[in-house]
């Protein structure tokens, strides 16, 4: 009678045949299926386990843009423009003029020199032989090495060393301002002689032990500070260490609430057992891919295990109420698979649908975070409905789990029946106005939502991280900022130093040096004034770029290395900026952009962008072009599935207008915290709308279901609550809990990450319960529906 029963209730669904050759293919070969999923398990944890942290500097960066097709194009010309780190040396007491301080400066050189990746010909420190000084005399040109063979730490020579270090132009470049403190420059290679990525967790390791750990102990006056793209990579992979806590976290919070929820062992223990199996699939699919974990897609395993226990709820709900009907386990089961097989297998699909959608982002290591999520949820629809509910239909439900489902009570159902007055014809206009002045909020607070970094130094990282106190103090006692941005100037060959080209050049830097954002310019220009001036007795009357190209040339010839190439056909503007902030990006390259277009001829062009300012540039692009594009297309795909599964435009708009008034707060909450949309929270956006689909669709199903059976809408709308109702609650509050540990992440785009989806995931589940229903009231025609119904099974 009970299986008639179920069977009725589902027939509008699938058809009779699919279903029950599924449910007896996977129920009559239980005993093979878990051999198979023991042997598959242990061959993919094998290679779970040994997946390492992966990160790389083209893989963050949106390849197909054209500023950096510019940029890749002319790699070998801006070698020392792309990949580096900067380390200061920082004398704490003094001025870097003494005897001691130059030895811990030549000792740290030297160190650096010999660092695995490091592009040793672009090295330059005051101990370089390639950082030289030149002054004109009555005699002529003359110059040399900043730091002469000569020298042997004697005040005569550290004065001499003084006079050099003011006469080479390096100040506030190599040198701080104040005198108290060097920079060494490393440029870095992406590959080593075999082809092998740079790995940036053992470099910025080895930065730490072998440059600042090392001759901080041994050099008590002297402080190093680190900046530069792969040292902060490297500090995000080290805080990926702390994920391992927030695992163990998350697992111990959530068997604890699972137990709490279902007084069954095995209706605790088999869910997360069954959700780890999938995290370990996941992880070892990903390493025989050859994918490793970046700082950005080592959150999927978290959002595979929490989706994977959201839909095990469901399970053990389902099961626990034919256990108290008095069904065996095999029965029981098979039963609660017949139930969540469409449902479950809809929501799981628009989950990977909703993470598939980062694939349009053309940025490598989001759509990498797209196929370890799009694969996390395929694995958890074969553990989910496969090998949960096997292992369900051996152990069962324990007594306790169904003497707790039979004890529910009317206390319990006097709950129900209150929030079924959500369906009610006079509460739901009152939930609709709410939803409607909630909506209106939402795309108020929205507008100042930005695209980009909103803090400076390392948005990643925390404001008072290593990193970012590194990367004050460089911006502090440096005019040259880590934040640059290149300006590409390419011509015919040997005509780069042309009088039109610099004249065009030299307007181009008044413009942007005045912009409030950009703390200094420097190009090839500014070496022909300055060498000029010198011709002419040093008076700034001739700090020009001189009309006669003969002139031209001799003062461009010395001119160093990174200003010019070899056939004289590129050379770089570089812009010194005093943060990456959207907005002061999109100011300069507003400017260069404008100039440009009026100043472009065929002898040159400006183009855009190298140096990390233009990379950001190119990233905030790409980003504010695909964000509305990925949610109109995973809405667009939630709701062909909504349509195909449920055969109503009505039941589809129910399902969806809540998750869309989530979004809109969703963004409207990033504004409001200063949370920008870039390559950490754009997936955020997705994730939201892909898992909180499953809400709407587990309660909807058995809504309409009740609906079919011929109740009204609001008794059919209790007896949903009263069936699924706890399982949705339970796992809305599952979900949250098990990220709102990211919030005390040390990355800070973690715990933003953490912050949205902590709201989205209640929101969410907040919707389907309080706003679908009162939707529903105005959108569902039940007597139609039985129609339908009838008419189809006819």
């Amino acid at each position: 009678m009970s299986n008639s029963k179920h069977d009725k209730g589902e027939h509008y669904i699938l058809t009779p045949k699919a279903e029950p050759f599924l449910e007896r293919v996977i129920f009559n070969n239980r005993l093979v299926i878990l051999i198979g999923f023991l042997l598959l398990t242990g061959f993919l944890g094998y290679n779970a386990v040994q997946i390492k942290p992966d990160a790389s500097f083209e893989r963050l960066i949106p390849l197909e843009h054209p500023y950096i097709v510019n940029m890749l194009d002319n790699r070998d010309d801006l070698a020392n423009l792309g990949n580096f780190v900067r380390i200061a040396v920082e004398v704490e007491e003094g001025d870097i003029f003494n005897a001691e301080y130059m030895r811990a400066l030549q000792e740290i050189t030297d160190e650096v020199f010999y660092l695995e990746g490091v592009n040793r010909s672009g090295l330059k420190s005051l101990w370089t032989p390639n950082v030289r000084w030149v002054e004109v005399t009555e005699e002529g040109f003359q110059g040399g090495t900043v730091i002469p063979d000569t020298y042997d730490g004697s005040p005569a020579e550290l004065e001499k060393l003084r006079q050099n270090v003011l006469r080479s132009g390096e100040v506030g470049s190599l040198v701080a301002d104040n005198f108290k403190s060097a920079i060494i420059y490393a440029p870095l290679y992406e590959q080593n002689a075999q082809g092998e990525s740079l790995s940036y967790a053992d470099f910025s390791r080895r930065l730490e032990t072998q440059i600042r750990e090392k001759y901080e102990e041994k050099y008590p006056n002297v402080e190093i500070h680190i900046v530069g793209f792969a040292k902060k990579v490297g500090d995000l992979i080290e805080g990926i260490g702390a994920i391992g806590g927030f695992a163990l976290i998350t697992i111990i919070l959530t068997t604890v609430l699972l137990f709490w929820y279902s007084r069954c062992i095995a209706g605790t223990l088999v869910p997360v057992f069954t959700a780890i199996v999938a995290v370990f699939w996941q992880l070892g699919l990903l390493r025989l891919l050859g994918y490793g974990l970046d700082p950005y897609s080592v959150l999927v395993p978290f959002l595979v295990f929490a989706i994977g226990i959201s839909h095990g709820v469901q399970i053990v709900n389902a099961m626990a109420a034919e256990a108290a009907k008095g069904f065996d386990p095999l029965t029981s089961a098979r039963l609660a698979f017949r139930q969540l097989y469409i449902p479950g297998m809809l929501a799981l699909v628009s989950d990977a649908i909703g993470f598939l959608t980062l694939l349009l982002i053309q940025i490598d290591v989001i759509r990498d975070l797209a196929v370890a999520a799009g694969l996390g949820v395929a694995i958890v629809i074969v553990t989910n409905l496969v090998l949960h509910p096997i292992i369900m239909s051996y152990i069962g439900i324990t007594k306790g789990g169904v003497r707790h489902v039979r004890n529910q009570g009317e206390g319990a159902d006097r709950k129900w029946r209150i929030m079924s007055y959500f369906a009610h014809p006079g509460v739901a206009p009152v939930s609709i106005l709410i939803a409607l002045v909630g909506l209106g909020a939402g795309l108020y607070f929205k507008q100042d939502l930005k695209i980009g970094d909103l803090d400076q130094g390392a948005p990643e990282l925390r404001q008072d991280s290593r990193y970012n106190l590194d990367n004050s103090f460089v911006i502090d006692n440096y005019s040259s900022s880590a934040d640059v941005m290149v300006v590409m100037v390419e011509t015919p060959p040997e005509q780069c130093i042309a009088y039109e080209v610099l004249t065009a050049m030299d307007n181009l830097q008044w413009r942007l040096e005045n912009l409030d954002k950009v703390q200094s310019t420097a190009s090839l220009v500014d070496v022909s004034k300055i060498v000029t001036r010198a011709l002419n007795e040093g008076s700034f009357k001739w700090y020009e770029i001189s009309p006669n190209q003969g002139i031209i040339n001799a003062t461009t010839q010395r001119a160093p290395d990174g200003l010019i190439n070899t056939d004289c056909s590129l050379t770089p503007l570089m812009v010194f900026l005093e943060d990456h902030r959207a907005d002061t990006l999109e100011e300069v390259v507003e400017v260069v952009e404008q100039f440009a277009a009026e100043n472009d001829t065929d002898q040159h062009r400006f183009l855009l962008a190298a140096g990390n300012a233009g990379v950001e540039a190119a990233t905030n692009q790409v980003i504010s072009r695909a964000k509305d594009m990925m949610l109109i297309l995973v809405y667009s795909v939630v709701a062909i599935l909504c349509l195909i599964t449920f055969r109503s435009w009505r039941a589809t708009l129910c399902v969806l207008i809540p998750l869309g008034l989530t979004s809109v707060l969703g963004e409207a909450l990033m504004a409001q915290l200063g949370i920008g949309v870039k390559v950490a929270t754009l997936p955020v956006i997705a994730l939201g709308v892909g898992i909180g689909v499953d809400y709407g669709i587990y309660i909807y199903t058995k809504f309409e279901r009740f609906l079919l059976e011929g109740k009204t809408l609001q008794e059919a709308y209790y007896e949903t609550l009263r069936s699924t109702g706890k399982a949705v609650i339970f796992t809305g509050a599952t979900l949250a809990l098990g990220v709102v540990t990211w919030i005390f992440s040390p990355i800070k785009f973690q715990a933003d990450m953490g912050i949205l989806l902590f709201f989205m995931f209640l929101w969410n589940m907040v919707g389907a319960i309080w706003l679908l229903p009162a939707l529903a009231r105005f959108l569902l025609r039940p007597e139609k529906m039985v129609a339908a119904a009838r008419a189809r099974k006819d």
